[in-house]
């Protein structure tokens, strides 16, 4: 009995062993930086890098764009402001083809055709010579 149970236990170690240098083998493989999984862990970490910085600079782009665009659209809206007002006065302006428009003269009212009194003072150096 016991010569069965060191078989069983030789076999299983040996069993042990060869799993062990499987799995070995097969994670030196996926470590591997050149061509294995590292490899393409170390490539995509590269990419990740590059892509932070391209979107670093595309932030940086579109915040200028938008400060430009901001400046340029209120420069646009005091124009807008200006040309309505500009419009607004050739409204007032008379039209070249039309005749001239006659002066309108209003008729003295009642009180303005009553004729006004004005007393005026002799001058002082005609009252010094009579006294």
């Amino acid at each position: 009995m016991d010569l069965i149970a060191d078989i069983l236990l030789m076999a299983g170690s040996f069993g042990a062993a060869i799993y062990c240098y499987v799995l070995s083998t097969r994670l030196k493989k996926f470590t591997t930086l050149e061509t294995g999984m590292g490899g393409a862990i170390a490539v995509l970490s590269a990419q990740v890098d590059d892509m932070t910085v391209a979107l670093e600079k595309a932030r940086g782009a579109a915040n200028g764009s938008a400060e430009s665009l901001e400046a340029l659209t209120a420069r646009g809206e005091a124009v807008a402001r200006k040309l309505e007002l500009l419009v607004a006065s050739l409204h007032d302006l008379p039209d070249p083809k039309a005749p001239p428009a006659r002066p309108v003269v209003e008729e003295p009212t009642e009180e303005e055709r009553r004729l006004r009194f004005v007393r005026r003072r002799a001058p002082r150096d005609e009252l010094e010579a009579a006294e």
